[in-house]
């Protein structure tokens, strides 16, 4: 089989990302393939930001819930390193077909995509509790 249709077979369905006519080419890319693709990778975005709090000496565990949520933004829009570290996890998953595509505006791709990981880890943020011995 080809990488591309292996990549296309291990992505979740989503039933609610609709594809219209009228979207725009980034809203069709985003329910098509960033979607799938986010979600697929949750986990793994989960383990990376623990990962990320785990070096920046746990102060996150010690947060307000809102100051959490400031937290993952800041860190998902301020730190370009763990920034292109998320972009990379989920480029890597395009087929050879997306990646054209999103090269094409991949500036506001981007933010689309950054989005998408950052209510992805809001979503996640009870999985983030530190665990207890």
């Amino acid at each position: 089989m080809s990488r591309s249709l292996d990549l296309l077979q291990i992505r979740p369905v989503i039933s609610s990302a609709l594809i219209y006519e009228n979207m725009t080419r980034d809203e069709h890319f985003q329910n098509q393939t960033l979607r799938p693709i986010i979600k697929l990778q949750g986990e793994l975005f989960v383990a990376v930001f623990k990962n990320y709090v785990d070096k920046h000496k746990n102060v996150f565990y010690e947060l307000s819930l809102s100051k959490q949520l400031d937290y993952i933004e800041n860190a998902i829009h301020k730190d370009m390193k763990f920034r292109n570290s998320l972009k990379g996890m989920v480029i890597g998953q395009f087929t050879v077909e997306e990646y054209e595509i999103y090269i094409q505006n991949s500036s506001a791709l981007n933010k689309r995509m950054m989005g998408l990981v950052k209510n992805r880890l809001i979503d996640y943020i009870q999985l983030l509790e530190p665990k207890v011995a």
